[in-house]
Formats: structure tokens, sequence, C-alpha cells
């Protein structure tokens, strides 16, 4: 097997059509042995990537995280062998033919969709049909901002995807698309993959819609060539880098499997090997007259020579960003350093003794909003938007200019109402670098983007959410727009941090924490009603970042103990007055961060808890609180949807107030409420 290239060896150049046919011959010798995957997408594209990879794209394969390359992003996920044989083929380290042979293995860099963070050159995890097109979007937008901060010696490159027919039926697309083509991402081309072929069977079955003309109504340059025809690829993808005002769709008709004699075409290639008898037939079509995973020594060189093309060009931007500040340097791709961070908590510290010494009573989307005013200037990374909800979800700050079409000179973006493509498109920002994204929507929505901030998740990215009306508490607007069940929904989510603050002091705590967690997003869920402000001692410490506290600590014994998170806080400190009153001695636990919380040794958890019984308080469903209440607590929240009326006759109407709280602790411990 030629697996290496001896130094200064003279091989002959190989053809398209054999540098095409390696990538065919991976895909199916994997899928195969695997028997496992999806061989029909990269037989059917191999073409197309061919004339991407060694005609276009830039990129250095020595140095993937170069932060000037183009991205590759393979949203039709599936066709993962596509993505893993060019990585291998083109000589990105760490992607050898033994990661290849063990395709869909336990602890593999070859799992069966693209997983970020599993092998360099791997952009984003993609497999939820979609969602790679609207990462994509984040990134050319991304790409936009650093330029026009940077200077295009130092961000200068193109966003490449394949999609498929899934990718454009799921709804996230065409929020990825009409946003894509508002903000005029010229340097955004997609090759769409049009095979013809769901799993189902032909694309008829369902779907009839003409995307050349969807592309086009928004906004987008658009073409349609074959697949299979090098020299029309290629033109088509010069004629894309050449429409700068627009993103390109360029449709690519192929054949699903080609190269398959009596499979190609089909559904049978979709997500199943093709057999060992169509796999010998196949390589027989196509001329492959090589064992399975051996790669002919011509073939490779042509390869790894297109992996090393733009060396030059590498060290020609290492060049110019010598020249740049350390700082700004470090920026490009991480844009919260040790002096930032610093800069944040010192921020925050003195926000903190200000809304002590003002002591408003604000909506914690009120007190976000200041807290983003004084933090805009400290993380010029920070990039801010909304899904047509500015106003509500006080994310936008007099330090904020707009980003528009064509001018991406600001640093706030109005997202329209697309919640799930705002998400994928924060995804994609955070994936590419030098930015710190947030978007805002009501957290009723967070179920209009829960895929995308799943993704965040598992992608392990900072990327924070500012969801607002987070409770029965915005009132009028009625069940339809009141969470009950999305902060437990929220919290089944791995590696993402959940943070309900209780007053402006929490609230500014919170962000310096979704700030400082690199590697989890975070959700900041924050009121519409106004909230009085609890912590009135002013400390240097964060107190939120353990995820909960003893806000109101009893003198001697502790009776019962009153867990709360975020408007239902300072219910707790009021029925825990009244208890006092009573001869009940009440410690009130603020709980900002489950996740953080639970991620403490047992001794501060027990301290924070305490021994005696406990009385839960949040304004949403009880799914989950048991874990820390005990078999023996008392939740007081919601049992079901809200209704639509003024905020604070809801929460006499649904029992959530600090008589109720009272009378919980009563029971507890054996004591009626006279």
């Amino acid at each position: 097997m030629a697996e290496a290239l001896q130094q200064g060896e003279a091989l002959p150049e190989a053809t398209h059509q054999d540098m095409a046919n390696a990538i065919r011959a991976l895909a199916m010798d994997a899928v195969q042995k695997a028997d496992s995957g999806h061989p029909g997408m990269p037989m059917g594209m191999a073409d197309v990537a061919t004339v991407l990879f060694t005609r276009f794209l830039k990129f250095d394969a020595a140095h993937p995280d170069w932060p000037d390359r183009d991205r590759f992003v393979l949203s039709a996920g599936h066709g993962s062998m596509l993505l893993y044989a060019l990585l291998y083929l083109t000589g990105v380290p760490g992607m050898d033919v033994e990661q290849l042979k063990r395709f869909r293995q336990l602890g593999s860099r070859t799992p069966g969709h693209p997983e970020y963070g599993h092998a360099p050159g791997i952009e984003t995890t993609t497999g939820p049909l979609g969602q790679g097109l609207g990462n994509a979007v984040g990134m050319a937008l991304a790409e936009r901002l650093l330029n026009n901060r940077y200077g295009g010696e130092i961000m200068d490159h193109h966003t490449y995807v394949i999609a498929g027919d899934g990718c454009l039926m799921e709804g996230i697309s065409q929020e990825a698309i009409s946003l894509a083509g508002h903000l005029k991402l010229g340097r955004l081309i997609v090759l769409f993959d049009d095979n013809q072929i769901s799993i189902d069977g032909p694309t008829s079955l369902s779907v009839s819609d003409d995307q050349i003309e969807r592309f086009s109504a928004s906004g987008w340059h658009t073409a349609k060539v074959d697949g299979h025809d090098p020299q029309a690829v290629a033109l088509a993808i010069e004629n894309a880098r050449a429409a700068t005002d627009r993103p390109s769709l360029i449709a690519c008709r192929t054949i699903i499997g080609y190269g398959a004699p009596k499979k190609q075409g089909t559904a049978a290639t979709h997500g199943s090997p093709l057999g060992e008898d169509e796999v010998k037939a196949a390589r027989e079509r196509l001329g492959w007259r090589h064992a399975p995973f051996e790669m002919p020594k011509p073939i490779l060189a042509s390869w790894r020579a297109a992996g090393s093309r733009h060396a030059e060009a590498y060290e020609r931007w290492q060049t110019a960003a010598k020249r740049l500040d350390p700082a700004a340097r470090e920026h490009l791709t991480e844009p919260i350093d040790g002096e930032v961070r610093g800069e944040i908590a010192a921020t925050v510290s003195a926000l903190k003794a200000d809304f002590g010494r003002e002591a408003a009573k604000l909506a914690t989307r009120q007190s976000s909003q200041k807290v983003l005013e004084k933090l805009v200037p400290v993380v010029p990374g920070l990039i801010g938007g909304s899904a047509d909800l500015t106003s509500s979800n006080g994310t936008l700050t007099k330090l904020h200019t707009i980003v528009k079409p064509g001018d991406f000179s600001g640093n706030y973006i109005h997202y329209g109402v697309r919640e799930h493509g705002m998400a994928a498109a924060m995804n994609g920002m955070a994936l590419h670098g030098g930015i710190v994204p947030y978007g805002g929507t009501f957290l009723v929505f967070s179920d209009y983007c829960r895929p995308s901030i799943r993704l965040s998740a598992l992608i392990g990215k900072r990327v924070i959410y500012v969801m607002t009306h987070d409770s029965i508490g915005l009132g009028e607007d009625g069940p339809t727009h009141q969470p009950v069940e999305q902060l437990a929904a929220l919290r089944a989510v791995p590696n993402l941090n959940v943070f309900r603050p209780a007053d402006s002091v929490e609230c500014a705590e919170c962000w310096e924490l979704a700030l400082g967690t690199d590697k989890t997003p975070s959700i900041l869920a924050l009121t519409r009603q106004g909230l009085p402000l609890l912590r009135t001692t002013h400390t240097d410490e964060n107190l939120s970042a353990k995820g909960a506290y003893v806000l109101v600590e009893p003198n001697g014994r502790r009776d019962v103990t009153l867990i709360a998170t975020g408007s239902e806080v300072s219910l707790a400190v009021t029925a825990a007055k009244a208890l006092q009153g009573q001869g009940i001695e009440a410690a009130v636990v603020s709980m900002p961060c489950w996740e953080l919380f639970a991620g403490q040794d047992q001794g501060y958890q027990d301290a924070v808890l305490g021994a005696g019984p406990r009385v839960g308080v949040e304004a949403a469903v009880e799914f989950g609180w048991q874990k820390w209440l005990g078999p023996q607590g008392v939740f007081v929240g919601m049992h079901g949807f809200g209704a639509s009326a003024p905020g604070e006759e809801l929460y006499k109407h649904f029992g959530i107030t600090a008589v109720a709280v009272e009378a919980a602790a009563h029971h507890l411990i054996g004591r009626p409420k006279k």
C-alpha cells in the first residue's frame, strides 16, 4: 500500500478521473468494511469535490487551523466518507488510512457523521440536515466581519458547502438562505448535490420545488451544471467566485452511487453498503484495479500536491499576521484571552457595585442590557443580535452599530424571525473563530432552535443565548408564549449551562460566567417583569460561579431550606422573613445554574442545601427538581400550562406566592400555619 511518498520521487500526475475515483473507492471500501454507512453521496459528488479541492479551495493540509483558510462544510453529513477521504488524500495530520479502516468504530476519528474536534479539517458537526448550511452562513458572516476589522491581507476567504436534497427540504434551510441573501454574503458558495434521490426513493415522492428559482428569489446567484463534468463545475465555481455581491448556489446534477452498475441512481446506494459483488463490479466499471484501501503512488502524490499547493500563501499570511499586535493576532481565533478575562471580571465587579448603590427594581432583561453596555467595549469580538425581538430582549445598546447588507462594519445583527437560522449561524460564527456570538429571543422559542442549541453543546463552543420572558410573569400574551417546560428541557442537554439570575447582580455574574466558559454554550433566562435587588452587600467574588449559594442563612439552627431560581428567589426571601416571625428558621438558596452546582463537590452541595427539609420554588414544571429536593421535598411551581392575564394575577392564580412557600415549609416540618 502506498501510504508514504519518498522525498523527491518523480511521479506522473494523476488524471481528474483517477483522483475522483480514489474518493469513490475509499468510500466503498470503508462502508463495506464497517458494514454500515452511506456510499452513494461520496461516489456521486466525487467529481465536484475533486474540482473544488484541487483547483479552488484555499487550504494548507499541514496547517489545517490556518485562520484565513477557506471553510468547507459537508452539510450532507451522512456522506462523511467524502470528507474523511479528502482529509486523508490531501495529507491532513491525524487522518491516515487506518482511520478510514475504522470508519464508524468506537474511538475512531471517523464517526458516522462528521464531529467537530475529532480530527483537523472537520469544520463543524453535521448530520442533522440543514444545520451545516446554517453554520456556513455564520462562517461566511464571521469572515466578512473580521475582514472589515483586520483587512483583506489577514482575512479574505470563501466558505463552501456541499448540501443535499434533504438539507434543502429542512425548514432551517429557508431561514439560512434568506438571511445570507439579504446580507449579500458573496463569499458563500453552496454546491447542491442534485441527485434527486432520498431515502424513500426519488425526491419526486415528496418535493417538486425549483431550487434555482427558490434561491434566486432570496437574492442568490445561481447556476446548473452536470456534476460529472469537471470543466463545467470549475467554470460554475469561477463564476460564483466573481459574484461577490451575492451568495451562490450551484446545482450539480449527479448520479448517486456513480459507478455502481446495478445500484447507481437508486436509493439502494444511499444508506447501505453496496455489497461485495457490487463493489467488485464498480471497480471494474471505474477501471480501479487496486485492492481495498490501496492508493497508487501517482494518485496519492497528486492529491498530496493539492494539499500543499497553498503552502506559500500560508507563509505569506504568517508574515502579514506577525505585523499585528500579539493580542490582535490571538483574537483572530480566541477573542477572550487572559487579559480580556481580567477586564471582564473588573467590569462586572464595578457593575455589581453600581447595581448595589442604585438598588433599582429591574427586569433581568434590562439588567442584561446594562451589563452589555459595559461589556461591548471590553470584548471587541462580541457580536450581538436578536430574532426580531431587539427591544424586548434588551440585546442592543447605544454602543452597537447595525450590520447591513454588504456593510459589515457593525457589531449587531437583525436576524429577523429566524430563531433556528440565528442559532445555527451563531454556531458557525463561533466555529469560525474570532467571534463571541450572542442572540436573543423569547425562552419559549428555544423550541424553535433547540436542534442548534443541542449542537452548540455537542460542538462545545461559546455561544450565548439571551432568552427573555422566561415565565408566566410575561402575562397577557398567554400560554403560547409562557415557557413552563423549557427550563427542564434545556437543563437536560449535556454541556449546556442554563442561567436564571435572581436580580441585577446575579445577571452580571452570569454574563461573566457565560463569557468565561469557552467550551460550553449558555442560556440566559431573563424576566420581563421587574425584580427587587436582593444582593445588597457588595462582594468582588462571583457567588453564582458555583451554581448555587446561601443567600439568607438564619442564625443558629436551620429548620428548612427554600431553594429558588430567578424571579422566584424574591418570593423565597419574603417567605423566609415571614417564617422567622413564626419561629421557623429558613435558609434561602439562590440557584442560578443547576449545571454549575452539580459540578461542585459533595461537601459544598451538602453545606448549601442543608440536612433538613427543602422547598423548591420556580415558575416552571417540577421535572428535575427532585434531585435537589430529595424524596420528602415540596415543589411550589407550575403543574400545567399558563393563562392570559397580568403577571401578578397569574402568580396568585397558580399558587406561586410567598404565602404558598410558607405553607409548604409548615407542612414539611409538621407545624401547620396558624
